[in-house]
């Protein structure tokens, strides 16, 4: 029985970087070779980055993918790399995209795969894209049969893993780009343990760390048996290269011709060893590590530190700015931006107006303390009055002017200085439209976008207790998580003024956009029927402001941009028929 030694390449690409992403590969294989790996798995469209959206479209970014890909496998012969395995994700064109998988050994590609399942739902638009592949894959190498999958067909019953367990291979590799979600590490585990068991094989799950865009991924690569055991288990948001060493079952002499007409099976073989690899008797034993799951808050608050971290750091810059009001949004979101980039390169800005508190001043200069943070304080009362005694404003056009001439400076400071203005809405106030357009909605990037107002508070405290466990000072002031919500653009104003209580709001928000509910169906589940009408038309006449508001990582089910796509033009209101 051959025994191999597997390394799971967790790694963070970048979109574009072709070059880049290819001398990560070279880096990591290097590693791998020097720790006795057999085989070296990296993620969905390593080469390209994913999602690389409408790059697909280009024949010129296509043909770059291939050449890449070329230039890679001469590359690790090069570097004397060439015996061990590289299974790696690029762009394909065989006269159509493909999201492929490549199977490098000896300075050649042995095997292409190309996706079978292409998902086209929530965040997914592949079928915009790629060509579906028709032809399961396996690679006889070092005496074991390894089967070729990409990411969604491993959520398909009855697919490629079921084609597996006909074809009898001895592994199946399933690289992928899983965006994260609340919760999805817990369903993995289970899926992988069905189709491991459906395949009769162990299953190597890779998965990519890192942040693109709008989508953070959280990696939790693992290796599980076909009795469900799992055999390694990669941690969150590290990107590192994971081993294990694992007995599989010997190709067999005479392999199935047929597997039914589900798909084509195409076999392949690298050169025939003189004798199985043993690893434990080659090099010194290794213990596979499985990482302990990680807390909710703990699992989100990671989430949105990486996908902060990313988008500054691959876009360019070395610098937040934001406004700090004292109260909870801007707190969280410093506090964020703190842990992703270091409270050094953190630019905080007291923007008091003439109704702005006093402890908001106060509680805003103590977090700037706590974090190490820059901080500087913008009185704009003159420039308010300006504008409001020039157009003779009053009502809700003076509060909006606030927040107008808060957006402005904070985009005057980045222009003037370089950093990246960050808004601090959170998902509560963008759903219901509680927010200034070019005022507090204002910036390059939004940490909070996908985060309920509830949530927001059960990461502060999270985040406080977490630096009390490890003997530092919390970062976030204690005033700021108890004082109760208040934008201060008029004398005593406090945002139960225009909103439900949050935890009533945020139950509701829940149902209407998440879960796609009509209003009928909240009622039903015990809601008030006044209540249910008035949230779901303020989130229907918001959806302009959402489409104008800057990006933010995902961490819901269904955040606001590629996941819910909704007509701004639209005279549908749900609660005219009842929610039928």
């Amino acid at each position: 029985m051959p025994s191999l030694r597997l390394a799971l390449a967790q790694v963070n690409y970048t979109v574009g970087d072709l070059a880049g992403n290819a001398a990560m590969v070279l880096e990591r294989t290097k590693a791998a070779a020097a720790a006795g790996a057999h085989l070296i798995a990296f993620p969905e469209m390593t080469l390209t980055g994913y999602p690389p959206e409408d790059l697909v479209l280009r024949a010129s970014f296509r043909r770059a993918s291939q050449q890449a890909l070329r230039t890679l496998a001469a590359d690790l012969q090069a570097a004397g790399l060439g015996e061990t395995a590289v299974l790696v994700g690029y762009l394909d064109d065989d006269g159509a995209a493909r999201n492929a998988l490549a199977f490098v050994h000896r300075g050649t590609v042995v095997a292409r795969y190309f996706k079978h399942h292409l998902p086209n739902y929530g965040v997914f638009d592949e079928r915009r894209y790629f060509t579906s592949g028709s032809t399961f894959v396996v690679v006889r190498h070092l005496g074991v049969d390894i089967a070729l999958t990409i990411c969604e067909d491993v959520w398909q019953d009855g697919g490629p893993f079921a084609v597996a367990g006909a074809a009898g291979v001895g592994l199946v590799v399933n690289i992928n780009g899983s965006p994260y979600e609340r919760d999805k590490d817990d369903s993995r585990l289970p899926l992988l343990q069905r189709r491991a068991a459906e395949a009769g094989a162990p299953v190597l799950y890779v998965n990519t760390v890192g942040a693109q865009d709008e989508l953070v991924f959280d990696g939790d690569s693992m290796l599980v048996r076909p009795n469900g055991e799992v055999a390694l288990r990669a941690p969150q948001y590290v990107e590192d290269v994971y081993y294990a060493d694992i007995d599989l079952a010997a190709a067999p002499a005479d392999p199935p011709l047929s597997v039914g007409a589900a798909m084509t099976v195409q076999r392949f073989a690298t050169q025939a060893p003189s004798a199985l690899p043993t690893a434990r008797d080659a090099v010194t034993p290794i213990a596979a590590q499985v990482a302990p799951r990680t807390p909710d808050c703990a699992e989100v608050w990671g989430a949105l530190v990486t996908g902060l971290r990313d988008y500054v750091r691959k876009n360019g810059f070395r610098s937040v700015t934001l406004g700090l009001s004292g109260g909870i949004d801007s707190a969280v979101v410093a506090a964020i931006a703190a842990d992703a980039i270091g409270g050094e390169n953190v630019h905080g800005v007291s923007l008091p107006s003439s109704y702005s508190s006093e402890h908001s001043k106060t509680d805003a200069a103590d977090l700037a303390e706590r974090l190490g943070a820059s901080y500087r304080v913008v009185p704009i009362a003159p420039m308010v009055d300006a504008f409001v005694s020039a157009l003779a404003l009053s009502g809700l056009a003076e509060e909006n002017v606030q927040a107008r001439v808060r957006g402005t400076t904070l985009m005057a400071i980045s222009n003037a200085e370089g950093h990246l203005v960050l808004a601090t809405g959170n998902k509560s106030e963008l759903a219901v439209g509680y927010s200034t357009i070019y005022g507090d909605a204002v910036g390059g990037f939004a940490p909070i976008k996908d985060v309920p107002k509830t949530l927001v508070w059960e990461l502060a405290r999270w985040r406080n207790e977490h630096a009390s466990d490890t003997g530092r000072r919390p970062p976030i002031p204690e005033n700021s998580i108890g004082k109760p919500p208040s934008a201060e653009l008029r004398p005593g104003q406090l945002d139960t003024d225009s909103l439900p209580d949050y935890a009533i709001l945020d139950a509701v928000l829940e149902r209407y956009v998440d879960g796609d509910q009509g209003v009928a169906e909240i009622v039903a589940a015990g809601f008030d029927a006044e209540l249910v009408v008035r949230v779901a038309a303020l989130v229907d006449r918001a959806e302009w402001k959402r489409r104008q508001y800057p990006p933010g990582p995902k961490i819901s089910f269904k955040s606001f941009g590629k996941d819910r796509r909704l007509p701004i033009t639209n005279r549908w209101r749900d609660e005219q028929t009842g929610g039928q």
